[in-house]
């Protein structure tokens, strides 16, 4: 494995990250998991909350499209690499001379990316079908805020796709995570709502900190240190999630290597 220099690894995510995102723009699960889905929640939420204040639309609007990250995270970053084990091109993906950790992190940046189209959706939806005014009151901070949670889901893709590759049993349980890190990561509700055992493992859980910075940025007039809080913990649990992800990267391909399953199911 040559060594890269820092230029070169962003070229990498950089580039990967735009092949992927071209490929993924006529996917139709994708498309589903990304926008239709979402909008559909936000569309109900909506009409639940049709007459109370611009407030808690934009709450609905934020939570939203964050189901949409988190879907598309669970979903496609964490069979970012089963999928080229799927269409026959991991082990040439392998071969090259360049991490498979950093080819990853590219198609895990496009599938966040892309994901944040849900927002626009659900914002579109919010004006034209229910006649909102929405608007964000504290658009620095959130705007910031957007860019912690894009480094911090993608982290979380990260840390998926050596699990799911490495135990391809645990795919049968992706429809099953979906809803338990909606509810514990406060995406439509606040988590004060849940019973008081529940909340250490929604401060486990880096999409609680973005759904917390970008809901008291959004809907609410939050202090800064409180913002602030949200972005470090963020920051502490993304870069947790890499460190975790380098060591399962590691060790995947060690096993792969010793049981020469890397084209296996």
């Amino acid at each position: 494995m040559i060594k890269l220099s820092l230029q070169q690894q962003v070229r990498i995510i950089l580039i990967t990250a735009e092949m992927y995102f071209r490929q993924a723009a006529t996917d139709l699960f994708v498309i589903f998991a990304v926008i239709i889905q979402p909008m559909i929640i936000a569309l109900l939420a909506l009409y639940m909350l049709r007459g109370t204040d611009n407030g808690e639309a934009i709450f609905v609007v934020v939570g939203s499209s964050l189901t949409g990250l988190w879907s598309g995270v669970l979903f496609m970053g964490g069979n970012s690499i089963t999928q080229e084990r799927w269409t026959g091109t991991l082990e040439h993906i392998v071969a090259v001379p360049v991490p498979l950790v950093l080819i990853t992190f590219g198609k895990n940046l496009a599938n966040v990316v892309q994901s944040l189209l849900s927002m626009a959706v659900a914002y579109a939806l919010a004006m034209l079908l229910f006649g909102y005014s929405l608007q964000i009151t504290q658009p620095v901070l959130f705007v910031i805020s957007l860019l912690f949670t894009v480094f911090s889901f993608v982290s979380f893709g990260l840390l998926l796709a050596p699990i799911f590759m490495v135990n391809p049993s645990i795919q049968n349980l992706q429809n099953g995570l979906e809803f338990p890190i909606y509810i514990l990561a406060g995406f439509m509700f606040p988590v004060a709502l849940l019973p008081n055992w529940t909340t250490p493992f929604s401060y486990l859980l880096a999409p609680y900190w973005a759904a917390r910075a970008l809901h008291a940025t959004s809907s609410g007039n939050a202090a800064f240190g409180e913002v602030a809080l949200s972005w470090g913990m963020m920051l502490l649990w993304g870069a947790v999630y890499l460190v975790i992800s380098s060591v399962l990267f590691r060790v995947m391909m060690r096993k792969a290597r010793i049981d020469a399953t890397l084209d296996m199911q």
